[in-house]
């Protein structure tokens, strides 16, 4: 059995899956899409993983409640307003608009996830929303544009879909979306993200894979080191594609794993080079850490440095700028067993500084993929994560985001 990507494959590209889109004009851009839906044919079991930001929006409350039962049938999402006032005004027009969509959409209101992106502080204009849901039309084609309806400052969509195939026939699919480009950092990083499978899995093995999708690919990647209030990725799989029930013990668990970790991790590599104003996607491989979690924040800790990130931007192979993040990682660090590496070309080994070519990795560093090395040489846990460089840009986006 093989993992095969569907090309131009999107959020439902699973059996059983519609989506839509309308322009309901709660961003300030005419014309633009920003209030999509998204739902099963049948109730699927379901999990999500949210902020673990204190200040909470409105929509990640009353989400992941009813989450927690671990069936769901669907979700709606504006973008344009996160619905973040902190109040039980916000907790109310979640609700309203979560049951406008299961009523349009013929389900119990109980079924429906609601999700809001955009600027905070401000009341959701519910009349717009109360207008557009009923103009959306699902279809079994509408992941596309339901991807674009939940981007805000993202400059592109971001669908991925994938295959579990043997024999050449097809035996589940999942397929997924996601926003993001500023306010990304782990824990969960600033997004919205919808993976959806028609696998038959599940809900507490569902909840298990989730949590390990979650760890190893959206909270692996970083932009700016802000984490937002409205943070959601939920998971449905409602069975569409038959066979027998996937758990933890099954043949097919461990594909399914791959699967959703494939998915996980295309789409967070397409939000870290979408980050606000880069102009590289940064990926940092850590090997040979004492602990999977020491590991795991060398990595993360490198890729947000702001020194490294510059340093990017510049195409300036400055190997003390990586050691120096990574030693403040407060993971053990021992300078003397590790190596650094940078485009696959070795610039520090194992406590000694070494000639290279700094011209020729500085002409490397253009690559639209600038690959940071790290050999701690001190365990056997690897891991990866994923950054972009810092512009001018970023600081323009955000200053001028409201005014």
């Amino acid at each position: 059995m093989d993992i095969e990507v569907i090309q131009g494959g999107h959020v439902t590209s699973p059996q059983g899956f519609s989506a839509g889109a309308v322009a309901a004009s709660i961003k300030k851009r005419e014309g633009a899409l920003d209030l999509g839906l998204l739902v099963s044919d049948r109730p699927a079991a379901a999990s999500g993983v949210f902020t673990q930001n204190l200040v909470r929006s409105a929509p990640v409350q009353v989400s992941e409640k009813r989450a927690q039962t671990g069936k769901l049938q669907g979700v709606v999402v504006n973008s344009g307003n996160a619905n973040a006032p902190f109040d039980q005004k916000g907790i109310d027009d979640a609700e309203v608009m979560a049951a406008l969509a299961a009523k349009h959409a013929g389900f119990d209101a109980q079924l429906m996830a609601v999700a809001s992106t955009g600027v905070t502080g401000v009341y959701l204009p519910l009349d717009k929303v109360e207008a557009g849901i009923p103009r959306i039309t699902l279809s079994p084609d509408g992941g596309p544009d339901f991807a674009v309806s939940i981007m805000t400052t993202d400059t592109k969509p971001k669908s991925y879909a994938v295959a579990l195939k043997n024999d050449g026939e097809t035996v589940f699919t999942v397929g997924g979306c996601a926003k993001g480009s500023g306010m990304i950092h782990p824990n969960m990083a600033t997004m919205l993200s919808y993976i959806t499978t028609d696998a038959n899995v599940e809900p507490g093995f569902l909840k298990d894979l989730t949590k390990q999708v979650a760890d190893a690919t959206y909270n692996m990647m970083t932009v700016d080191g802000d984490t937002s209030c409205s943070d959601t990725l939920l998971v449905f799989a409602n069975g569409a594609a038959g066979g027998p029930l996937i758990t933890s013990g099954s043949p097919l668990g461990y594909k399914l794993r791959e699967a959703l970790m494939a998915v996980g991790t295309e789409l967070s590599r397409m939000l870290a080079r979408d980050g606000e104003g880069a102009t590289h996607l940064i990926t940092v491989d850590v090997v040979n850490g004492p602990t999977l979690a020491d590991t795991r924040n060398v990595a993360r800790t490198v890729a947000l440095s702001s020194l490294v990130k510059t340093a990017v931007t510049g195409n300036d192979p400055n190997w003390g700028r990586i050691l120096v993040a990574a030693g403040r990682s407060g993971s053990p660090v021992e300078v003397a067993k590790t190596s650094v590496r940078l485009q696959d070309v070795l610039i520090f080994d194992h406590g000694k500084v070494i000639e290279f070519d700094d011209a020729g990795v500085s002409k490397l560093m253009e690559a639209d993929e600038v690959r940071i090395q790290i050999d701690l040489g001190i365990g056997t846990h690897n891991a990866t994560a994923w950054g972009c460089d810092l512009t001018t840009d970023y600081v323009h986006i955000n200053a001028d985001y409201r005014t």
